[in-house]
């Protein structure tokens, strides 16, 4: 498995750990991390990923809520919702990640932490933050 991969994977566990325990994003990243560690790295990008998301989860909800026609983020399964948060940061706001693999990623990451089902959901969503990236949506893509 390919560092990025890792890093995303460490991210979405952070971002998990958050939501479902009502903690720092900082703080439930160094308790994910006290598991193999990463290289140098990958250990950054994981950081960026998870500082990013939950810096921009009010922004991220509302789109992912606004595109997910008749899904309530709150209804989502946390690791779907946090998947797309997390998928939907690196979409928005690191432009030097292809579209593709932001999405091919996340649709992997979600067969093995959700269900193979989810990932069409996923899909779906994603496609459709991948055309407001595409259009700007109004949103502040840079870092």
């Amino acid at each position: 498995m390919g560092r990025r991969r890792q890093a995303r994977e460490r991210a979405l566990q952070a971002l998990y750990l958050a939501d479902a325990a009502k903690m720092d994003a900082l703080e439930a990243l160094r308790i994910v991390s006290i598991g193999p560690p990463l290289d140098l790295a990958a250990e950054e990008f994981a950081r960026t990923l998870v500082l990013g998301a939950a810096k921009h989860q009010a922004e991220l909800d509302k789109l992912i809520g606004k595109v997910a026609e008749n899904w309530e983020l709150k209804r989502m399964a946390c690791v779907d919702r946090n998947l797309l948060r997390l998928a939907s940061y690196e979409l928005l706001h690191c432009p030097d990640t292809p579209v593709g693999v932001a999405i091919d990623e996340a649709l992997e990451i979600g067969k093995k932490y959700s269900s193979e089902d989810s990932s069409r959901f996923l899909n779906g969503i994603l496609d459709k933050v991948k055309d407001a990236r595409n259009r700007g949506s109004g949103l502040d893509i840079r870092h």
